[in-house]
């Protein structure tokens, strides 16, 4: 298979000029060149070519940003009030919806993935959280609490947590930088946002449109580079907070760290998540959400329906269509208007997901459909579908984070909630009915953050997501994401008659 020769989007002029120059880091207000002077270059996954160069943080660049966070919290912003809070965050939003269109092709240039996708899901929601968030800060209240002690008024204050480590992945880039700054913001807290080397252009671009909105020098720092700079971050002994999006793998090392400095800590690593097809569904609905849940993305997101499980008398007819589905989507690059399944994002993450190709079929699993990385340029893999009786197969229980997906047969509900519980992870699980009774039974029985009924990853910014097992710590959005920036403080006031 190739890649249709699609002709692609012109890049906004305005785009053209932000790819063209080299990018600084964000430290305290201003744009600034690396200490050691070091850049590396940002890649375009739809033709493995260069596409800008930015500049490389070290630790002297960490304690620059972590110096400027931490003195923004006793000057300008930790005396500004919740509406001005408010007020900055309403505007930031604005800015991002002005530069939509902007920041949309930006995303799609450096990830890979489908320009519409780009537009609709990454930059409208990363705008939404800014927009939910900004409506938070004058309700973050403590409470007076009705105490046994005489004569003592005790009451409660919440407080931004402080120095925030923010790390987001490549596959999500901009909404992940949503998700973690606009809580942290919205609660007082300042920011060292660290993007994925793979992907760091919006993080630059959302921290120029940071400073228009008003936000104080120190408050939000961007700071470029790879593995070694989050290490530096998550190492500091100034920062107060860890917000982490990767791997399992990188999530346990920063879980190690931060529990041996006793920093707070939220974790959303990756997952194997179960997609299940009751035989009552509409089997046209459930085939076409089984195939969006694993190639939206490239099959690059945590929660990817990787793990089909479909009731054994409708096994066959269900894989024949989605293996069908696959083979009539042709990958393209991101700009081309009709694409829907873009690039991996890198060549080593292409060389992967083959590997686990490879893996599958040496272990027996049938590959129905795709398998093959696509001639000419660019990291683009075929839509892949694996037939297998056994999950304990390696594609069965790993996360490949690419589009592959394994179906699996079963025969009734109990086995099936069974298996989907047997793995590690616990990030997301769905099934596909029209029986509400067999929906809520696997709602209540499977071990997950999320549970989709007839549907595949709908996201707000007041719904709370995150994993349980091995696919996290804490959760994001809604309150419970706030109140992971927050924390409390209890103040005693003794009202007795001697002390008045």
């Amino acid at each position: 298979m190739t890649t249709e020769s699609t002709e692609r989007i012109p890049l906004l002029p305005d785009v053209q000029r932000f790819v063209d120059r080299s990018h600084r880091l964000l430290i305290d207000g201003a744009w600034v060149d690396s200490a050691s002077g070091q850049t590396f270059e940002s890649v375009d996954p739809s033709t493995g070519e260069r596409l800008a160069t930015v500049a490389f943080a070290g630790e002297r660049d960490v304690d620059r940003a972590v110096d400027a966070a931490r003195r923004s919290l006793s000057g300008p912003w930790g005396a500004i009030g919740p509406a001005d809070r408010e007020r900055i965050l309403h505007r930031l939003a604005d800015l991002m919806e002005e530069h939509a269109d902007e920041l949309a092709q930006l995303e799609s240039l450096d990830n890979g993935k489908p320009l519409a996708f780009a537009r609709l899901v990454d930059v409208d929601l990363s705008i939404s959280h800014f927009r939910y968030y900004a409506g938070w800060p004058r309700k973050i209240a403590g409470q007076v609490l009705p105490v046994s002690v005489p004569d003592m008024h005790c009451h409660t204050r919440l407080e931004p947590v402080g120095v925030c480590a923010q790390i987001v992945p490549w596959n999500f880039p901009l909404l992940m930088a949503a998700w973690k700054v606009a809580p942290a913001l919205a609660a007082g807290c300042a920011v060292i946002l660290k993007p994925a080397e793979q992907t760091p252009l919006t993080a630059l671009r959302l921290g120029e449109l940071a400073l228009e909105a008003g936000v104080p020098a120190g408050v939000l720092n961007v700071l470029s580079g790879d593995g070694t700079t989050g290490a530096a971050l998550v190492r500091h002994l100034d920062v107060d907070k860890i917000a982490f999006t990767g791997s399992t793998e990188v999530g346990r090392e920063i879980g190690a760290i931060a529990g041996r400095n006793l920093k707070r800590v939220t974790l959303e690593l990756g997952g194997k998540s179960p997609n299940v097809i009751l035989p009552d569904a509409d089997p046209a609905a459930a085939t076409r959400g089984a195939f969006e849940a694993i190639y939206f993305n490239s099959g690059q997101s945590c929660t990817a329906g990787s793990r089909l499980f479909v009731q054994r008398d409708q096994y066959d007819d269900v894989v024949s269509a989605l293996a069908d589905t696959a083979r009539a989507t042709v990958p393209g690059p991101g700009l081309a208007p009709d694409t829907f399944l873009g690039p991996v994002i890198s060549e080593g993450q292409r060389a992967r997901v083959l590997e686990y190709v490879n893996a599958g079929t040496a272990e027996g699993a049938e590959l129905v459909a795709g398998g093959s990385a696509v001639s000419g340029p660019g990291y683009f893999v075929e839509p892949t579908v694996f037939s297998a009786t056994s999950d304990d197969l390696t594609i069965a229980r790993e996360e490949i984070f690419g589009p592959v997906v394994v179906a699996l047969p079963y025969d009734d509900l109990d086995e099936v909630i069974e298996r989907a519980n047997a793995t590690r992870y616990g990030l997301a699980a769905g099934i596909w009915t029209t029986d509400l009774r067999a929906a809520h039974r696997f709602a209540d029985k499977v071990r997950a953050g999320s549970i989709y009924i007839n549907c595949w990853q709908p996201s707000d910014a007041a719904a709370p997501f995150g994993g349980v097992k091995d696919s996290g710590v804490g959760r994001e959005h809604g309150y419970e994401g706030l109140s992971q920036y927050l924390e409390s403080k209890t103040v005693w006031t003794n009202l007795g008659a001697d002390n008045a």
